[in-house]
């Protein structure tokens, strides 16, 4: 997918608060081997610097467009690859900690990911991972219900995108049948305040509706948008506009 680094940090101290909860998670040494399952731009990847001395830092993202950006945090501890999740899976390498943050949520079937995951940690390793878990909120209800509407529907051969995120018991049975110790599965609500209904398009154009710009011909798309900002402001007609968005947090030691 081409992610539009511009239009994703619109919303930058919004998408950045999580990052740091999930840092909170991790129990600051020295001296680690650590990857980023999904870097992004690279900023948020750049402050585990100071949290762990003498740490190397490998970041990889699937997004040119997004490790552009990442280039001017690179250092000597530091580094960005182009490559994605599911290629970095079938490598050998293993660290003392996997992070990844609003990223695992574009990888289908968790039940078999995480153990793979799991598989790439020394051991004594940690594994700390945040993924949005709003699917059910209206927002996506009403992306998905313009999706399922002509001519849309046959445009994308009835096509909806899936969401991969489990419930939190389901995770914490996970990690306990992997070996994990020191299990730690929450969610948390993060109460995001919009402007109005254009922001609440603005934030989802930025992630959740770039699979279905991907797929639909260039004749459709506009119309696609227009339709669904219609949705949105029917929904959202008051100003500013409450955005109660779940997220899930999931840490474990093996």
């Amino acid at each position: 997918m081409a992610w539009n680094p511009e239009v994703y940090n619109q919303f930058k101290d919004e998408r950045s608060a999580p990052f740091f909860d999930l840092l909170a998670l991790v129990e600051s040494k020295t001296g680690l081997s650590v990857i980023d399952l999904g870097c992004g731009t690279g900023e948020l990847t750049s402050k585990v610097l100071d949290y762990l001395e003498d740490s190397k830092i490998l970041g990889i993202d699937s997004s040119a467009e997004m490790l552009e950006k990442a280039k001017h945090f690179e250092t000597s501890r530091l580094s960005f690859q182009n490559k994605n999740i599911e290629d970095q899976l079938n490598v050998n390498d293993t660290f003392d900690l996997i992070i990844s943050n609003a990223a695992l949520q574009w990888c289908s079937n968790h039940e078999e990911l995480f153990p793979r995951i799991i598989s790439m940690l020394n051991k004594g390793g940690q594994l700390a991972v945040q993924v949005p878990s709003n699917h059910n909120y209206i927002v996506h209800q009403l992306l998905k219900g313009v999706a399922q509407k002509e001519p849309y529907k046959t445009a994308l051969n009835s096509w909806l995108r899936d969401h991969n995120v489990l419930a939190i018991e389901e995770y914490a049975k996970l990690l306990f049948n992997n070996g994990g110790k020191e299990i730690l599965v929450f969610e948390k609500v993060y109460p995001h305040i919009l402007e109005n209904a254009e922001a609440v398009y603005t934030w989802i154009s930025a992630t959740t509706m770039l699979p279905y710009m991907e797929k639909l011909p260039a004749d459709l798309k506009e119309g696609f948008k227009n339709d669904y900002q219609k949705e949105l402001k029917t929904t959202f007609p008051e100003t500013p506009v409450f955005y109660p968005f779940k997220r899930t947090f999931i840490s474990a030691k093996f």
